[in-house]
């Protein structure tokens, strides 16, 4: 297997995205490699220091350019045909040509730039009409798979009604939830509720024997186990998805002032508790979120990633590969095809 690691692309690049994917060697098997993608010298020096210099695991792929955060990802994909993204995107596209393909590919980069790219190199999987970002978010029932949380911010019925199925089949394989209760997003849990595109896809979800479908979901149910799967489509799933990280974030934060405040010695005594607390509600820990429908895999990264997340970006890779997600996912979405032919 060869991982293709964006190290231009956050807002800690590229020190702490170097960082994890060296500390993540650990991970790989003798046959695996690391591609490092990007500023050559600054690859070049960070292997140096490390003490890996001919460790054959390790391959730099040197470019000349990088695509900002806040640019445009259309412009900056049309201008900067040498940044660390766009190379990226193309090794995992020729996946089946003789030249050092990527079969898997990682940033914490622009975004939009990122799915652009991957979207147009690896095209998708057989039958899939639109990709989607599956996050993993933690709650206190166990975590929850939502999708779309940003790729497709304007679709119809019938990609959520894919999303439930790419959704449905990571949620077996990667948290391990044998017949995961799919819901979708909405304002209500009436039937009529939502808005159109919502009670189309409901129809669809609803009349798919093959789905576990729950039904509707309120925003204030999702971290009350009601649901494995959530789906939505990009625009909501991302306010959702940031909302949950600053809300998770701020309450942290006042229930450790609170217990400062009431009892210094009290806080020393609970510390462990709520550092466990946190790493259990935290994205970190859950590495980098997949383009699911990607005719590859393709990990996403929040712009904020630390060392530790691209470690687990990189681990989660590789047991999305051993499980065979992608395969599973269009034996799933065959399976639908035919029972609706």
């Amino acid at each position: 297997m060869r991982i293709a690691v964006d190290v231009m692309g956050g807002d800690h690049a590229p020190d702490a995205i170097l960082t994890g994917s060296l500390d993540a060697l650990d991970l790989l098997g003798p046959k695996d490699r690391l591609a490092l993608v990007g500023d050559g010298k600054v690859i070049a020096d960070k292997i140096q220091e490390n003490g890996l210099d001919g460790d054959q695991r390790v391959e730099v792929e040197a470019t000349s350019q990088i695509i900002a955060m806040d640019e445009s990802p259309v412009t900056a994909l049309r201008s900067k045909t040498d940044s660390s993204i766009a190379r990226l995107a193309q090794m995992a596209g020729k996946k089946h040509s003789g030249d050092r393909p990527a079969d898997v590919i990682i940033s914490a980069g622009n975004t939009g730039a990122y799915v652009a790219a991957a979207q147009m190199q690896m095209r998708r999987l057989p039958l899939v009409t639109r990709p989607g970002i599956a996050v993993t978010l933690p709650t206190f029932h166990g975590p929850i798979i939502i999708c779309d949380v940003g790729a497709n911010p304007d679709p119809k019925p019938h990609h959520l009604h894919q999303y439930a199925h790419m959704a449905g089949v990571y949620a077996q394989k990667i948290i391990e939830v044998a017949s995961p209760r799919v819901a979708l997003l909405s304002i209500g849990g009436e039937e009529g509720k939502g808005n159109a595109l919502v009670r189309d896809t409901h129809r669809l979800i609803k009349g798919d024997a093959s789905l576990n479908y729950a039904g509707y979901i309120e925003g204030r149910d999702l971290f009350d186990g009601k649901a494995d799967v959530v789906v939505t489509e990009g625009f909501t799933g991302n306010v959702v998805l940031k909302l949950a990280e600053g809300l998770a974030a701020g309450l942290f934060k006042t229930i450790a002032a609170e217990i400062v405040a009431v009892d210094p010695a009290l806080a020393m005594k609970f510390e462990p508790v709520v550092k466990s607390i946190y790493r259990k509600h935290d994205y970190h820990e859950y590495g980098g979120a997949p383009l699911l429908g990607a005719n590859g895999i393709c990990m996403i990264c929040h712009g904020s990633s630390e060392a530790r997340t691209i470690k687990a970006a990189i681990g989660n890779a590789i047991r999305y590969t051993t499980l065979g997600v992608n395969h599973a996912i269009v034996e799933s979405l065959k399976t639908q095809e035919m029972a609706h032919a």
